[in-house]
């Protein structure tokens, strides 16, 4: 890191490396250092600010891939008891669905405001009776599911939701109602009244105050970030960033290669993490393809020089990597990927492929073992089989490794 000292301005600005960057980029993550086991997987979710959920469960939901990620083969069960029923968490729109720790519940009341303000929730519309009604039920009997309030749907289409889903969903996004579990992978919806805890359900915050902070959260958990970076992590727009960037704690540096042909680029970073160089252990892991690491595919190759994309909803016979290809994340960089499957006890690799074309993964063999056989034990496999590999040549050493 060097500060361009002729540069015009009133101070100088911090230059970063490519490779600073992504270093900066995989500590801010949670992913290059020793881990903090004793915060655990509430630690994970208070440090990165929100996990995206997601109803696709191969390996194992994405919820629960991102703490196994940063900490290991921690229990799964440990896993949804730190999310779900403590009180430590709940469910709202940030960079999608995600998981939030309890604690920004007053930084989302600028989204819930906007929601009151629309009236309508994605073009469904119900009574103000409706509404009441589901309200009423909740502050009656406790917590309860959709199907406990009187039922989801209306038809099977998944899309065809009835006057009580809708009524529950408007009243989730208008902060009246709150997920904090779920059960059986259904949300269970509550009062938000009741459940949020007093010193935060009573806080009001300015739009300009919660976007202000929810700026600052992304900063420190990307580390280093563009302003369509920033953007992205909570979804915000883009007037409502430009009031807050000056002001929130954010630090301009420029960062070589992340421009167009391999120039710099302007960037954002917290200066807590321009405040020592970023060392440690790599961690060697399978990525959801919904970690906050590579959600988003801009910054994912600027970074990491790989174009990712989720191919679950692509046409079988049209899809490059498999249905749920993951990431392969290995000495701080994306080296290859695998899309997995589980056959009783037998984690299957449909598909593995290695960067660098035929011939040149053989570099990477080791950490996918690892990383595989690590992925079966916490799943409950003990064994892995390899259908497809990229590189044929690659099998023997790889077998070998799983097998020893």
């Amino acid at each position: 890191m060097t500060a361009a000292a002729a540069r015009p301005g009133p101070s100088p600005v911090t230059v970063l490396g490519a490779d600073d960057a992504r270093r900066i980029a995989l500590r801010a993550q949670g992913l290059l250092g020793a881990p903090d086991r004793r915060a655990g997987v509430r630690g994970v979710l208070r440090h990165l600010g929100a996990v995206q959920l997601d109803t696709i469960s191969v390996l194992a939901r994405s919820h629960e891939l991102v703490p196994y990620a940063r900490l290991g083969a921690v229990g799964r069960p440990a896993v949804e008891a730190a999310y779900w029923g403590a009180g430590a968490s709940f469910e709202y729109w940030s960079h999608a669905a995600c998981v939030l720790p309890v604690e920004e519940w007053p930084l989302f009341a600028f989204r819930r405001r906007r929601y009151r303000d629309r009236g309508h929730l994605w073009g469904h519309q119900v009574t103000p009776e409706a509404y009441r009604a589901v309200l009423d039920k909740l502050r009656a009997e406790g917590p309860l599911t959709s199907t406990e309030l009187g039922g989801a749907k209306r038809t099977a289409e998944w899309w065809d939701w009835s006057d009580t889903k809708i009524a529950v969903e408007r009243a989730l996004a208008f902060g009246d109602v709150v997920c904090s579990e779920r059960r059986s992978w259904k949300r269970v919806y509550s009062l938000a009244e009741q459940t949020i805890p007093d010193a935060l359900f009573g806080q009001e915050r300015s739009d300009r105050e919660c976007v202000r902070t929810l700026v600052a959260q992304a900063g420190a958990a990307l580390g280093v970030a563009t302003r369509a970076d920033l953007l992205d992590y909570h979804r915000l727009r883009a007037e409502e960033l430009d009031q807050v960037l000056a002001d929130s704690g954010l630090v301009p540096v420029e960062v070589a290669g992340w421009g167009p042909d391999g120039a710099a680029a302007p960037a954002w970073a917290d200066p807590a993490a321009l405040a020592t160089a970023p060392r440690g252990r790599h961690r060697t892991t399978l990525l959801s393809p919904f970690d906050s690491l590579i959600w988003d595919r801009a910054r994912t190759e600027r970074i990491f020089g790989m174009t990712h994309r989720l191919e679950a909803y692509t046409p079988k016979h049209k899809r490059v990597h498999g249905y749920f290809a993951m990431p392969l994340l290995a000495g701080g960089r994306l080296v290859g990927r695998v899309d997995p499957a589980r056959e009783g006890r037998t984690l299957v690799a449909r598909q593995v492929s290695l960067t660098g074309g035929r011939g040149a993964g053989a570099q990477h063999v080791e950490a996918l073992a690892t990383a595989l056989r690590e992925a079966a034990d916490w799943v409950g496999c003990d064994g892995v089989r390899i259908e497809a590999l990229h590189d044929e040549r690659l099998r023997p050493a790889l077998e070998k490794l799983l097998a020893d």
